[in-house]
Formats: C-alpha cells, sequence, structure tokens
C-alpha cells in the first residue's frame, strides 16, 4: 500500500527537509500510497458516527480507532504502517529509534463534518500503557479528494516557544510527519468542505522508548483561541487536572480505544 520505494530512494533528502523544517521539525510527502489502492479505500470508508471525545475543543469531529476493518486496503495500510520496514524509515529520517504503535492507541481514522474544527493543542506525551514509550510523532494522512484551499481545514502548526506558525495543505495522499514536544502545537480551523464532503484522516503515532521519564506525564493541553469563551479557557487549564482525576478512578478512555 505504502510507496516504500519511493521513500527508500529519497531518504537523505526527506530527513534534512524533516529536520530543518520550521517551526519544528515536520515533513510533507505527497503520493505517499499507491493511488489506485488508497482511492478503493476511500470509495469504502463509510460516514462515522462515533463522536471525538475531545469534547468543547472540537466540533462535529467523529472517529474510528479499529479503521482496518473496513476493507482489505485499509488493513493493508494498517499493516505497512506498523511494519519493520517502516519503522526504519521514520528512524533515518527522524535520526532517532523510532517505532508505531502497533495497537495504535488514540489514533485511527478521523471524519470532520460540517464546520468541523480542532483547537490548537499539545497532544498526550507518555502512552497510556505503556509508561515509558515516549510519543515522538504524528503521522497524519489525508484522504480529501479534491481538497481546495477554499474548503479550509488545514493543519495549522506553531512553536509554542516561539509562536511562529504555519499551515499545511491536506490534499488527498499526502502524509504530514510532525515532530511530537512539549511545545509542538497543532490542530485546524472552522472546516468549509461542501456538502456530503469531510475532512478526512487516518492518524497514527509513533514513539521512542525511554529508560528514564524525561517530561512529566500529561494528557493533551488544550490551547483555544484569545476570543473563545471565559468557560472554554477555564476548561481548558483544568483539563489535565480533570482528566488525570478520571482515569485515577474510571480508566483512560485513550487506552481503552480499540
Amino acid at each position: 500500500m505504502i510507496n516504500f520505494e519511493q521513500l527508500e530512494n529519497n531518504l537523505e533528502k526527506l530527513r534534512v527537509s524533516y529536520l530543518a523544517a520550521h517551526p519544528f521539525p515536520h515533513l510533507v510527502i505527497d503520493d505517499f500510497c499507491d493511488k489506485a489502492q488508497l482511492e478503493a479505500a476511500y470509495e469504502a470508508i463509510p460516514e462515522l458516527d462515533n463522536k471525538s471525545r475531545d469534547y468543547v475543543f472540537a466540533n462535529n469531529k467523529f472517529e474510528k480507532s479499529n479503521y482496518k476493518e473496513i476493507c482489505p486496503e485499509l488493513r493493508s495500510l494498517y499493516e505497512d504502517l506498523s511494519s519493520e520496514r517502516f519503522n526504519k524509515i521514520l528512524s533515518f529520517i527522524t535520526a532517532k529509534k523510532v517505532f508505531v504503535d502497533p495497537k495504535n492507541h488514540g489514533g485511527g481514522l478521523h471524519q470532520g463534518k460540517k464546520n468541523s474544527f480542532l483547537d490548537m493543542h499539545l497532544d498526550f506525551n507518555y502512552h497510556p500503557i505503556h509508561k515509558n514509550w515516549y510519543r515522538e510523532l504524528n503521522l497524519l494522512l489525508y484522504l480529501n479528494k479534491d481538497w481546495k484551499p477554499a474548503y479550509k481545514g488545514g493543519l495549522k502548526i506553531r512553536d509554542l516557544r516561539t509562536d511562529e506558525e504555519t499551515e499545511l495543505d491536506v490534499p488527498f495522499n499526502r502524509l504530514i510527519i510532525q515532530q511530537c514536544g512539549p511545545y509542538t502545537l497543532h490542530g485546524y480551523d472552522m472546516t468549509n468542505f461542501p456538502e456530503g464532503k469531510y475532512r478526512t484522516s487516518i492518524a497514527t503515532y509513533a514513539y521512542q522508548e525511554h529508560k528514564m521519564l524525561i517530561e512529566k506525564p500529561r494528557t493533551t493541553d488544550w490551547f483555544p483561541k484569545e476570543e473563545s469563551s471565559t468557560f472554554k479557557k477555564l476548561f481548558a487549564k483544568n483539563y489535565n487536572f480533570l482528566v488525570q482525576t478520571k482515569n485515577k478512578f474510571f480508566g483512560s478512555g485513550t487506552a481503552k480505544n480499540q
């Protein structure tokens, strides 16, 4: 499913592009998958009805964690993404020994329906089950057929240290590899897709195994817009505490997302 040879023939170029990118390391790869197979996968994707747990920080966003069960093409993609061959490619590009979570906890197929948005945020840093797996990368494969900038929903990334920001287009068959860290904010503004079309992506995460923790474990940290309501800002400020308290008594929803 993945165009492995295209990646392997351009490893040096991909590594330089990733490490030199601003505002923080990231990489855009077009034609990531075999086009015919990915189009077949796209046609098989149903409208999702499982709403995201992002509460007030996302709107009209739906997800399916176990997307590989939808069709053979998506199963093939899932297997390629978690393969040792792909792990070696990612490790070379990032100059770190990383690996894709084979269970893809917290990831999956995402659909943003009418007026969808996702506030800027930092992702959880340590895996909810494997406590010494540090989240190094987000891998975001976009399935937006005939996408145009006027549809909005481009991936916005901002460095929390410098406030430098850029927005990346999200057309069909584009993979964006994005560094995860305590300063790598990302999200997207409210979409304007035509009726019957959705902002569609598949999210996968890569980790590095740590011998000791380098950061205090956190859940998602939210950074709503300045013009957001007082309630949303207050909720964002206390979100980590509230989620950690909930997890203590009821377990992690992300860890159960299989």
